[in-house]
């Protein structure tokens, strides 16, 4: 089943990343796009053969033809644009954060729910076939019980006049939120344990938006593992790293370059079958890296696919509204412990 579909918010991430993807989606046609900037939807438009070019939401949406939407605008924009897309019975894939807030949030999920329609949130990175990878080998046991795990994503964002992003009344946060969620939910997402306790300090240290350029956090999962996460708006890209590492009584995994909007990186996995006894000289003794294959592809259009089966009611929405929440409910308890100076409680201890 071919889904077509609208983009709202068709600059950004949608021209160059997302719309490329679900041009290769197997089940996926763009009908139309739309941005408020009608240059930019009228390039887009020509650019990938979408039929109709739009400056406002109405029209767009007053398509019969299309029955799902992704929407990519900025953040304040999300709520009012979600309630209308699901008054015209449009499914919806929303880019995260989901709103300003996670009471926002919930907002957007009850009325979608209560209109009928789908919602999906736009955490491509979970489809990163190594990512993918790492989650099925610590749901094996290969690593035994995790203990740690530590994920950064930073880039180099200096001042920008007018920059929604750089303003956390329009973006609900900075650095933590824009990138600092996406590790959150890779931890999540990778190790299947959810979030219990947070401790996190934000700020801004060269550049002065009003938003935080740096940002840092532990996390207590659900069975004690301490994660570090820590997320920049001011270190030059080509000197990061993105590195994303986990570790268990029986190994490792070790990514860097995977946290990106494109796939690639490299990995490396070691297991122990026994870890023996203490060793007082804390011998490290070289092993095999454990051979890991995966086959490349488009984060961004497995995305597409996935909800489009959704849709298609061949499956489950591969990142539902509740799911997405929580990353972006604990990106909300590191702003209140930085405040507070304490740590906060999600869970059960």
């Amino acid at each position: 089943m071919t889904i077509k579909w609208g983009v709202i918010g068709c600059g950004g991430i949608a021209d160059r990343r997302t719309i490329p993807g679900m041009m290769l989606a197997d089940n996926a046609e763009l009908v139309a796009v739309m941005d408020a900037n009608s240059e930019a939807a009228n390039n887009v438009a020509e650019k990938y053969g979408a039929k109709y070019a739009f400056d406002n939401i109405a029209d767009l949406l007053n398509l019969k033809e299309i029955q799902a939407v992704y929407i990519a605008s900025p953040v304040f924009c999300h709520k009012e644009q979600c309630y209308a897309a699901a008054d015209a019975g449009k499914h919806i894939l929303l880019e995260k954060p989901m709103g300003l807030t996670t009471a926002e949030a919930k907002e957007i999920d009850d009325y979608c729910h209560s209109n009928g329609v789908m919602l999906g949130v736009g955490f491509m990175m979970r489809f990163h076939s190594y990512h993918q990878k790492m989650r099925e080998l610590i749901a094996k046991g290969r690593l035994g019980e995790i203990v740690s795990a530590r994920a950064q994503l930073t880039c180099w964002y200096p001042e920008i006049e007018n920059c929604w992003r750089q303003d956390s009344k329009l973006s609900g946060g900075g650095a933590m939120m824009d990138m600092g969620i996406h590790c959150i939910d890779l931890i999540r997402y990778i190790t299947g344990l959810e979030i219990s306790h947070v401790t996190g300090m934000v700020g801004n240290q060269i550049f002065k938006y009003n938003a935080e350029d740096a940002g840092a956090a532990v996390f207590k999962l659900e069975n004690g593992a301490l994660c570090y996460v820590d997320a920049n708006f001011n270190i030059p890209d080509a000197a990061a790293k993105c590195k994303l590492e986990f570790y268990g009584t029986k190994g490792s995994i070790f990514a860097e370059g995977t946290i990106s909007q494109a796939e690639g990186g490299r990995i490396e996995v070691l297991c122990v079958d026994d870890a023996g006894g203490y060793d007082a000289g804390q011998t490290r003794e070289e092993i095999r890296p454990v051979e890991v294959n995966v086959q490349f592809g488009n984060m961004y259009t497995k995305e597409i696919e996935g909800f489009g089966r959704a849709i298609a009611g061949e499956g489950e929405i591969p990142v539902a509204a509740a799911d997405a929440i929580l990353s972006q409910k604990a990106i909300e308890a590191v702003y209140e412990s930085s405040k507070s100076g304490k740590t906060i409680t999600l869970g059960a201890d």
